[in-house]
């Protein structure tokens, strides 16, 4: 009965607030932690790397688990965040050049366990909304994720500070990040859990790409006696492609220009404390360098928060998605030619430059499920779509961090940052001539032709 203490928008949004505070913003801490420990710089990276690499690998079957689970999503984001929390806090346990077998296990494990939340808050968004509201509630969830994310790194650096050199306690955020959301995801509707995998739950006839049961209103309990589109069908599908290769290479330019931007004010700081000679100048730098790092995630995070107010606003108006999602690929390029323009202008100068990686951000994230949504309502396959999405993505943050750091290495900032100005602007021209306008297409007729599928007890099957 306590379930109905909450209204369901704020029982999302505060559900999303607790889990922005679970964001990756605080991979940066345990970099600088583990470093305290006396750890190198591969292991630290392979240890973060682990994470996002398992979350690529499980992304796409935790998004089609999501989709024909019987199991009530609210157990399964419960679950998700009790192990994404339990992994990142197992960090606590690490004793000086130790425990890398900790913190590698750990780390697959959060990556696996970190997948399963954003596919189940879409989902139960959809499942309990609809259609037609879900634009507007998953803006709202999408908002106070950022401002939640925003919280986490101002709690992070502020405790970090204080307790340098022993900045483990900022650890703690998100242990009760991770207890707050989950008593809160007990306040959430289950929904239409055949409407929360993009179903369109009604008769179709000819007005949605894919074929579906033709039986109104089915309950949660008939779920899988729903026919589903094939995997072949949605993944093949004209916009599927687009939205992966655009997104696969807006991340491929994207993700390095952060971790070069933290490296070009590490070295202005470097030159600024050179005079430090005493024997705690180096600890100095290392304690001055955390609120820099906090402020560089804060600045982001506010930032997309206001794009997302702008471009929630913009939506109900009936802005399109590819205007706002245009203008997010469009301040990539603007981001590299600044840092560029600015490597020498000093840390706030280029610090500043964080607005635009937040306003970028901020209207990729929100667009990106709308976009899913339009393309795949009424197959049965959202949930699988927004993994493969999201793997196309993270496949390019990969690739990015390992090129874009080689080309340091061998070639200097300036020229790294220069091949992600050009690969830049690739998404920019593959979206604005590829993939149409998708506002109010939910339910239509798509760019490709109907398909009728029939269920064997295993598997869909396309008729062609």
């Amino acid at each position: 009965m306590f379930r109905t203490f909450l209204i369901p928008p704020v029982a999302f949004a505060l559900v999303s607030f607790f889990l922005g505070e679970l964001g990756d913003g605080l991979n940066i801490f345990q970099g600088i932690y583990l470093v305290g420990l006396g750890w190198n710089e591969g292991a630290i990276g392979t240890a973060l790397s682990l994470m996002g690499l398992t979350a690529l690998i499980v992304q796409t079957y935790a998004g089609d688990i999501i989709d024909k689970t019987t199991v009530d999503r609210r157990t399964l984001m419960t679950v998700a965040a009790l192990f994404t929390a339990g992994s990142a806090m197992a960090i606590m346990f690490v004793e000086g050049d130790n425990g890398h077998a900790l913190m590698y296990i750990t780390k697959v494990i959060e990556g696996i366990a970190s997948s399963f939340i954003n596919p189940c808050l879409a989902a139960m968004t959809l499942a309990s909304f609809g259609p037609d509201a879900f634009d507007s509630v998953m803006a709202n969830n999408v908002f106070w994720g950022h401002v939640g994310s925003s919280v986490s790194a101002i709690l992070a650096g502020t405790t970090a500070y204080i307790c340098y050199p022993d900045i483990k306690y900022c650890f703690f955020v998100i242990g009760m990040s991770a207890l707050c959301s989950i008593i809160f995801v007990q306040f959430l509707p289950e929904g239409d859990a055949s409407m929360g995998r993009g179903f369109a739950n009604k008769v179709s006839d000819s007005t949605s790409p894919y074929q579906t049961s033709d039986v109104v209103g089915l309950p949660t309990s008939k779920v899988n006696d729903q026919v589903a589109a094939s995997y072949f069908s949605v993944f093949s599908e004209r916009r599927t492609l687009v939205l992966c290769i655009t997104g696969f290479f807006f991340h491929l330019a994207n993700a390095n220009v952060l971790l070069v931007l933290g490296e070009l004010m590490a070295v202005e700081d470097n030159n600024d404390d050179n005079d430090d000679a005493n024997n705690g100048g180096n600890d100095a730098a290392n304690r001055a360098a955390i609120p820099l790092v906090a402020g560089a995630i804060l600045l982001a995070q506010v930032t997309m928060s206001a794009a997302t107010l702008i471009g929630g606003r913009l939506t109900e108006r009936g802005f399109g998605r590819k205007k706002l999602f245009l203008a997010g690929l469009v301040t990539l390029p603007i981001r590299c030619a600044l840092i560029i323009c600015l490597k020498d202008a000093g840390s706030s100068f280029l610090l500043s430059t964080q607005i635009f990686d937040g306003l970028g951000a901020g209207f990729f994230t929100l667009i990106h499920p709308y976009l899913v949504a339009d393309i795949t309502f009424g197959s049965g396959r959202f949930n699988v779509i927004m993994g493969l999405t999201v793997s196309a993505f993270g496949f390019g943050s990969t690739m990015s961090n390992y090129f874009g750091q080689m080309v340091v290495e061998q070639f200097g900032h300036v020229m790294s940052l220069s091949g992600s100005l050009v690969i830049s602007v690739i998404p920019i021209v593959v979206f604005s001539l590829l993939m149409p306008e998708t506002m109010n297409t939910r339910g239509k007729t798509g760019t490709s032709k109907p398909q009728a599928t029939f269920k064997t007890p295993d598997h869909d099957v396309m008729m062609t």
